[in-house]
């Protein structure tokens, strides 16, 4: 009898073994993948000059993760932020900030319409400032997504505060922006990476090259 129980206890630490095994086997190719694809960039950022202002046109690339998404059919809205700083560049001194940009995007779901709404606007989407925000709908997700990501000659400098025969710096950033989500949801964001859509770019601008 004593034989028989340690040979079924050893067949099912086997069992156990194999099992562990196949589920490492079976999960390992996915993680790194799942890593790379919610990894944010950026295609291209380019600058041109107006009559009398500074444009920026950007296509951001990312992919929500699963989480954003079940969160956003369940109605929760959320904010991407694009931000940008002009520094003047001073070798005798710190860098100065002459000018900056703010457009905020709040993207929600219409569950009684099955529409995705987006409003756009320069600072936070209040409950007031939706009232004047640029207001769009659209049938899909992945339509309303590419408005998102897609910034299209967005003034974001007046050429009068700027000196052409000086080197600028820019610093943009685009973000998902997790402190104006409900207070529930912005608890159970603190540390996820599933929820970090976050990057930063820093590049020299010479005004007088600009078209």
């Amino acid at each position: 009898m004593t034989a028989f129980i340690s040979l079924c206890l050893k067949n099912a630490r086997l069992d156990l073994l194999a099992l562990l095994l196949g589920v490492c086997l079976g999960w390992s190719p996915c993680a790194p993948a799942l890593a790379e694809s919610a990894a944010p960039d950026i295609s291209s950022l380019k600058f041109e000059r107006s009559a009398d202002s500074v444009l920026l046109s950007a296509n951001v690339r990312f992919e929500l993760t699963p989480v954003i998404e079940d969160a956003l059919l369940k109605g929760v809205p959320m904010i991407f932020v694009a931000e940008v700083e002009l520094f003047r560049e001073r070798w005798y001194w710190t860098n100065k900030k002459v000018a900056s940009a703010e457009r905020h995007m709040r993207l929600a779901y219409q569950p009684l319409t099955r529409r995705w709404r987006l409003n756009v606007a320069s600072g936070m989407i209040t409950n007031a400032a939706m009232a004047v925000a640029l207001n769009q709908n659209f049938d899909t997700l992945a339509d309303a997504m590419a408005a998102v990501q897609r910034l299209s000659r967005w003034k974001v400098a007046d050429l009068a505060d700027l000196d052409l025969e000086q080197q600028h710096l820019v610093v943009f950033r685009f973000r998902l922006d997790t402190s104006q989500l409900p207070r529930p949801f912005q608890i159970g964001t603190l540390g996820q990476a599933d929820w970090n859509i976050d990057f930063l770019i820093r590049q020299p601008l010479a005004l007088e090259t600009l078209k």
